[in-house]
């Protein structure tokens, strides 16, 4: 169980975006999910709907491209060019403010002028004449309340402008310098790259384009600006054409070796769907095996003589497509009702010699530097803030802090 999840832990460092990554479709942050042939590749999917089983997918994309999409655009944005054209718009900022300001100052020095002079007309009306004084009463608090205006939106500009940040040119140039090195650097781990990649993005928006199949990438950045860009999708090869089978042949088929929730799965991936057009659920299986009078599944009495690819896995301490690549290559013997059906190993199978010669390949497989992803190293950026900043990773919560230098 440890070693399994040392793997896991490992595995979960190899994606970059992990934890900001979000559907662009219903909301909902996308997964990291690692199974590949060689086992260094992952994915990021979206669930949709987990409360019901076999709802099928929302969104998927291979996760490589779109990490190098993210990293190219967050190196382009820190570079020297970037980093000028941002100390160019910052002091346009604050050639435009100070405009502003002076603009605001004339006008509210005219506001004055004109409320005195309503008041001196008011002051020398004849109190006798009451519409002529209550005319120039009003015209004296409309002078009145004009200079309050600007007084309020000068007041409203300098609050701003003390907000801002004020920008350090010397520390953005090194910035500019040090993010490549010390992303570049062979010291540096994924873990490493995490922790840059959050101190400057703030969420990644994914949404696919069905029209030029293409990944359209979204950046948040820290600083509240937006980047797109469009990542190629690996275009698959075409399903294999197998005969179609109508739900109730497969309901009458598997109900007596698997469970309901079991059997949605299996009409999903043969892309079946329901009478309205939807996903199969454990509830809609459930509906059409009592319309056809089929008794639901019954655990066997005594031990298994069978299991499914998930509890191999389980057993094995691999991951379920290294099963499915053994059942494949003929080492490890398994059937199927059906395509797309569930595996059924049996279990004399587990302890042949074929097959643990095969385990062992597959664990030769795993990168030389496993436990190189368990390292705890704290990166220091200057120039982030005043006296440095560090992200550092707490060994007993798992949770990140920053540190200050004085």
């Amino acid at each position: 169980m440890q070693k399994r999840a040392s793997r896991k832990a490992a595995r979960g460092g190899r994606a970059l975006l992990t934890g900001l990554v979000r559907c662009g479709r219903c909301g909902r942050m996308m997964r990291v999910f690692y199974g590949s042939g060689s086992g260094h590749a992952h994915r990021y999917q979206c669930r949709g709907d987990d409360a019901h089983v076999g709802a099928g997918l929302c969104i998927g994309i291979g996760g490589v491209r779109v990490d190098q999409a993210v990293t190219a655009l967050m190196l382009e944005a820190v570079s020297g060019h970037a980093v000028e054209a941002v100390i160019l718009a910052a002091e346009k900022v604050v050639a435009e403010d100070d405009a502003l300001t002076v603009a605001l100052g004339r006008d509210l020095e005219a506001a004055r002028y004109d409320a005195s002079l309503a008041a001196r007309r008011y002051d020398l009306v004849d109190p006798a004449r009451r519409h002529v004084a209550r005319e120039l009463e009003a015209r004296w608090n409309t002078a009145l309340e004009r200079v309050a205006a600007l007084e309020r939106r000068i007041a409203a500009a300098q609050t701003s402008a003390l907000a801002r940040p004020e920008v350090d040119r010397d520390a953005l140039l090194r910035l500019a310098g040090d993010l490549p090195t010390a992303w570049n650097a062979p010291t540096a781990d994924n873990r490493a790259r995490q922790r840059l990649i959050h101190i400057l993005v703030r969420e990644v928006v994914i949404d696919l384009d069905d029209a030029t199949h293409e990944a359209v990438v979204i950046v948040h950045w820290a600083g509240g600006q937006h980047t797109e860009a469009r990542v190629p999708r690996v275009r698959c090869k075409p399903r294999r054409a197998e005969p179609a089978r109508s739900p109730a042949e497969v309901v009458r088929r598997l109900a007596q070796e698997w469970p309901d929730r079991e059997i949605a799965v299996t009409l999903n991936r043969m892309r079946c769907r329901t009478s309205v057009g939807e996903n199969w659920t454990s509830v809609t299986v459930r509906e059409v095996r009592e319309r056809l009078g089929v008794p639901p599944f019954q655990a066997p009495e005594g031990a298994p003589t069978s299991i499914g690819m998930q509890e191999v896995a389980r057993r094995f301490g691999i991951c379920i497509p290294s099963v499915l690549r053994l059942i494949r290559e003929g080492i490890l013997p398994a059937e199927q009702a059906m395509a797309y059906a569930p595996w059924k190993i049996p279990l004399e199978a587990l302890v042949a010699e074929p097959v643990l010669a095969g385990l062992r390949r597959v664990k030769e497989r795993r990168p030389k530097n496993l436990q190189g992803y368990h390292r705890d190293e704290t990166m220091q950026l200057p120039g982030l803030l005043q006296g440095g900043c560090r992200m550092s990773r707490d060994r007993h919560g798992g949770r990140e802090r920053r540190t200050h230098g004085r």
